[in-house]
């Protein structure tokens, strides 16, 4: 018994499916074009100089007399690396070697003592003020709110010349002046007053009933807010000392105007210190930013479910 032949309609993608088929290659060629400039600098960090600094220049050194590109003939080097890291052997050392280069001994630890102590005390503050701002109803309320969110809104630069001559004189006056507290603390209020709205957005979210339960079951408001409320807003306060922690590890302006001693500057002075003294050594430089750079992209990529999902329910309930 023969099938009746039935024609088939021709495959066509739904209007939906086509835009988002056009959004999706719109967004992978700006993220592309965003990822070039840094997969250069990382493979600028396995070339020679006269490779980087050739005219014209060519994006593997791989190039012979004969061809253009040759694999077997690929001129890798490591020098950037050596130069940054300064492997010392040490028969004290636990591997039997020790790190000298001045990134890790002095710039990297300082960066993660500021950033590290910033993020702990931001989260802190921000947290108690978010939730009496979310939870309580005094006098002055309103303005307290209006006036943390012009301060979130201030540029840096309009108090770097005051902060950078308060400094000036807590260092003439103060016998146990120390810069490291004094940045910390500048760091600290630059980043307090949005975790303030972003904390405060947090505990908005929290069902107030959650807390009254508590305290009918017998805790004190203490007692609620440590066992109930603090759990619940855990999330956005990983997301505030991340955000606090990644920007203090990227700001320069302040550590190298505030900081006066240079065994206590950060990560990012570290960088302009090494491009000054190896402007014709690119590959030194785009070692140092590789080194400096991986550090946030190895937490962020640790850290990406909790911190996004943190952002995203703190937008949405708050």
């Amino acid at each position: 018994m023969s099938v009746p032949w039935v024609a088939r309609r021709p495959f066509r993608l739904s209007r939906r499916a086509r835009t988002g088929a056009l959004v999706n290659a719109i967004l992978t060629s700006i993220c592309l074009v965003m990822l070039l400039p840094i997969a250069l600098t990382v493979l600028f960090t396995f070339e020679e100089k006269q490779d980087i600094t050739r005219n014209p220049p060519v994006l593997f050194p791989c190039d012979t007399p004969t061809a253009t590109f040759d694999i077997t003939a690929c001129r890798w080097s490591v020098e950037g690396y050596q130069r940054v890291f300064l492997v010392t052997p040490s028969a004290t050392a636990p591997l039997g070697f020790y790190l000298a280069g001045r990134l890790f001994t002095t710039y990297l630890p300082n960066t993660i003592l500021y950033a590290s102590a910033s993020g702990l005390l931001v989260m802190l503050l921000s947290g108690m003020s978010g939730f009496t701002l979310a939870r309580y109803r005094f006098r002055g309320r309103g303005a307290v709110m209006i006036f943390v969110l012009a301060l979130s809104g201030l540029p840096w630069m309009t108090d770097i010349i005051a902060l950078y001559q308060l400094s000036t004189v807590l260092r003439r006056v103060l016998p146990v002046y120390s810069d490291r507290v004094f940045i910390i603390i500048v760091y600290t209020g630059f980043f307090l007053p949005l975790s303030i709205w972003i904390a405060k957005g947090f505990f908005d979210a929290i069902p107030r009933e959650l807390e009254e339960a508590a305290l009918v079951d017998g805790c004190d408001p203490a007692g609620g807010f440590v066992r109930i409320t603090l759990p619940l807003a855990a999330p956005g306060m990983a997301a505030i000392f991340m955000l606090t922690f990644v920007s203090v590890w990227n700001e320069f302006i302040a550590g190298y105007l505030l900081i006066a001693k240079n065994n206590l500057m950060t990560a990012m002075f570290g960088m302009y210190d090494y491009m000054s003294m190896n402007l014709a050594n690119p590959q030194v430089v785009a070692t140092a930013c590789v080194v400096v750079a991986a550090p946030m992209v190895v937490v962020f990529l640790a850290a990406r479910n909790t911190f996004f999902r943190a952002m995203i329910e703190g937008a949405i309930k708050g």
